[in-house]
């Protein structure tokens, strides 16, 4: 072998691209018959929809390269629009003819566009009402809200407390304190006193029975009670409250309709409506001139306010 000769073949047999290159066609490099300029290639150019057979391209004259594919939007010799072709596909769907395939169905595509959107709306719609309940359940506990240590309501021992009426003083005959020929006895029945006990001895000048009476809860008007027994003509005696008369005699008539001397059945009440202070005050049932005495008396009580019973 010598210089310039590399063996028996030739450079369009070593090179299938020989004939590319200006060297390769001087030395006789001829294109292969075949397509797209490479040894033994299959000629693929055909119409779209419909293969051709048995169609070569024409072959390029020698020293030319066979022209290829069209460039990007050229149009290729080798190819042709369907309808230009017998048999080729036709450029629009025909009236009653059945298709390969159905479109997108884009009406069920926005029909699920439509449900996704109005969930999302409704969850963030709830998530915003509870939301807002939350808070105004915190401003409540944070407000005017009765909690477990703050109620709006007085507790049951308050309230009953304020509505049971307070016991006021009362006190039997035979526990006053007696002076000027007034005394106890208990021969006549009838006396609500412990033992039927009473003083009697009050129908003299200048007899009295006196109440310390502890315990009033407030100053304001009361009324005192007195049980005795009138018997005849209706009584009368004088009331000193505090050491003041009260402004009218202590009334003590005969509401039993007792015939004269019949004490036993001539018990009854009477009451007055003094004016008491806080605390002690004092009380005296006395026979003054011009009074009328001849009872018995068994018992002394008050009461808050002005009342009859």
């Amino acid at each position: 072998m010598t210089a310039g000769n590399s063996g028996a073949s030739t450079p369009e047999d070593d090179d299938p691209f020989g004939y590319l290159y200006a060297d390769g066609q001087a030395n006789g490099a001829q294109p292969p018959s075949g397509g797209y300029g490479y040894p033994n290639a299959v000629n693929r150019v055909r119409t779209v929809g419909q293969r051709q057979y048995g169609q070569q391209p024409p072959a390029a004259p020698q020293g030319q390269v066979p022209q290829q594919q069209g460039a990007y939007g050229r149009p290729n010799a080798h190819y042709a629009a369907p309808e230009t072709h017998p048999g080729g596909a036709p450029t629009s769907r025909q009236p009653g003819q059945g298709g390969g395939g159905r479109g997108p169905n884009t009406k069920g595509l926005l029909i699920g566009a439509v449900a996704v959107v109005a969930a999302v709306v409704i969850g963030i719609s709830v998530a915003m009402l509870n939301g807002n309940s939350d808070d105004k359940g915190e401003d409540k506990a944070g407000g005017t809200t009765p909690t477990a240590t703050q109620s709006s309501e007085p507790s049951p021992s308050t309230s009953a407390d304020a509505e049971a009426p307070q016991e006021l003083p009362k006190i039997d005959a035979k526990a006053l304190r007696f002076e000027n020929g007034a005394t106890t006895a208990s021969d006549v029945e009838g006396a609500s006193a412990d033992g039927g006990v009473y003083v009697g001895g009050l129908n003299t000048p200048g007899a009295q029975v006196t109440w310390n009476v502890n315990g009033i809860p407030e100053d304001g008007v009361y009324t005192l009670f007195a049980h005795y027994s009138a018997a005849g003509d209706d009584q009368e005696m004088t009331l000193t409250v505090n050491g003041k008369v009260f402004g009218s005699k202590l009334r003590m008539g005969n509401f039993a309709r007792a015939a004269d001397g019949d004490f036993a059945k001539g018990w009854t009440t009477t009451y007055a409506w003094p004016s008491l202070t806080k605390g002690t005050n004092t009380i005296t049932l006395s026979c003054q001139d011009g009074d009328k005495c001849d009872v018995l008396l068994d018992q002394l009580w008050l009461k808050k306010g002005q009342v009859k019973s």
